[in-house]
């Protein structure tokens, strides 16, 4: 028999931090996630505006009796929603945001809550940029403290590897600073670890050098898929590390808020980021040019436009979908895929993505965290909008058929941020990783006082 937690060391809290209870009318619109097809239903919501407040409903869960679970924007809340949470604290970080830039030290210290546009667009005035994902809206922490592919990766390497320090509230409610000289072996389970070890309440990282980039997409229709998918499979096997790009067969509603180019329409696109002069990236790009797309785009562009070259949802949106990294792909491989998603299927999904990894992707990183880098040469990540119960259990039937399918080239690891369900966690770190993760979570949380999208 479930029990009714006692909620009143959180009501005791005061006016400045907002908690939502059930029944109160703000709790569904605190509780709901960017991911709309997930639904979560904790004990109690927090939107905590100050590090201090975070540290107040830490100490009051605690006393309380109740789990926190930290979260920004919720795009990756579905593995969440498969635990219980009946005994859980949700604690947004959605009103905790800011970006302060060093220009001279080429660094940000970003709060807990903030979004990747943000800290492009702070950064930007100053020729500079972040390693942000491939949405404007997803939050920095959830991201960097999950390793983090961004279309700077190849050449620098997992996003997580640029951060110097983190602020973060443990499970006894203190703020700790963890960097390579402070705390190490937090700072080092925390890169990897995210909401595991505590409330991430900011973060400081390193930004790149770049105030504009080459970038862009190339758009097919779906019937070219077989020529597209071998020329951009055989292309990456050489493509230098300073490309880094992804390539997608795409369905899409016909929608009339959609451009036409898209509605109604089935695609292959491949996008990313060059890292070149305009002449050799024009070079490199000159074979898959060679296949006459019907939309090209890739050029200079401020950095700040890269955050829209992907073509990602402009709002929380309702979706499902499975994921898996990928070896080399033969040409039976490719011709599986094809299979799956190629013209005249009718797969069900808004798109499969075949995310190009290798290069930096791949090195571990000097220093590095819990999880500094992935092996693999793809990352598989299939999708489809699920805006009812009965769409998302077909989608992720569609997505689990075309990973299934894929099941001969798939490698042991998982990338976290393409995690959309719960998973075998340990499949993100090497071995040793995983174990000196586990040891340091021990020691940090003992009680499992916080719960992460993907729990140690």
């Amino acid at each position: 028999m479930t029990t009714t937690p006692d909620l009143t060391p959180l009501t005791r809290l005061g006016s400045g931090c907002e908690i939502h209870l059930p029944g109160d009318p703000g709790y569904d619109a605190a509780r709901t996630p960017w991911n709309l097809a997930v639904d979560l239903r904790p004990a109690a919501v927090a939107v905590p505006r100050t590090p201090a407040e975070v540290q107040a409903v830490v100490r009051a869960a605690a006393q309380a009796g109740l789990r926190v679970a930290p979260q920004s924007t919720g795009h990756g809340a579905a593995a969440l929603a498969e635990g219980a949470l009946d005994d859980v604290v949700l604690l947004r970080l959605h009103a905790l945001t800011g970006v302060t830039v060093d220009p001279a030290a080429r660094t940000a210290r970003v709060l807990g809550g903030t979004l990747w546009e943000d800290v492009v667009a702070a950064a930007a005035p100053h020729g500079l940029t972040a390693p942000h994902g491939s949405a404007p809206d997803v939050g920095v922490a959830g991201f960097l403290l999950s390793g983090g592919l961004s279309f700077y990766g190849r050449r620098h390497g997992l996003s997580v590897n640029t951060l110097r320090a983190v602020e973060i509230v443990t499970a006894d409610g203190t703020l700790r600073r963890a960097s390579a000289t402070e705390e190490p072996d937090l700072f080092w389970a925390v890169r990897g670890g995210g909401g595991n070890l505590g409330v991430v309440v900011a973060l400081e990282l390193d930004l790149l050098p770049y105030a504009d980039v080459y970038a862009g997409m190339l758009l097919w229709d779906r019937e070219r898929a077989p020529e597209v998918v071998r020329a951009w499979v055989e292309w990456s096997r050489t493509a230098p590390d300073s490309a880094t790009t992804s390539l997608r067969v795409m369905s899409f509603p016909p929608l009339p808020e959609l451009p036409p180019f898209l509605s109604g329409r089935d695609l292959v696109v491949v996008d990313g980021a060059v890292l070149e002069s305009d002449a050799d990236a024009d070079a490199l790009l000159a074979p898959l040019r060679a296949l006459r797309p019907e939309l090209d785009t890739f050029g200079r562009m401020p950095t700040t436009a890269l955050l829209q070259v992907h073509m990602d949802p402009p709002g929380p949106s309702p979706a499902v979908g499975e994921h898996s990294v990928l070896g080399a792909l033969d040409e039976s491989g490719i011709e599986v895929f094809l299979e799956q998603v190629g013209p005249g299927t009718r797969s069900g999904l808004l798109f499969a993505e075949l995310r190009h990894l290798g290069g930096a992707f791949g090195v571990p990183a000097a220093g590095g965290g819990a999880l500094a880098h992935v092996p693999g040469e793809y990352a598989l990540l299939c999708l489809a909008m699920a805006p009812t119960p009965q769409a998302a259990v077909a989608g992720r039937a569609a997505a689990f058929s075309v990973v299934r399918a894929l099941g001969a080239w798939s490698r042991t690891g998982l990338v976290p941020t393409f995690a959309e369900s719960k998973v075998d966690t340990s499949r993100f770190y090497d071995g040793e990783d995983w174990v000196r993760l586990c040891r340091v979570r021990d020691a940090v949380d003992p009680e499992r006082r916080f719960v992460a999208n993907h729990g140690i």
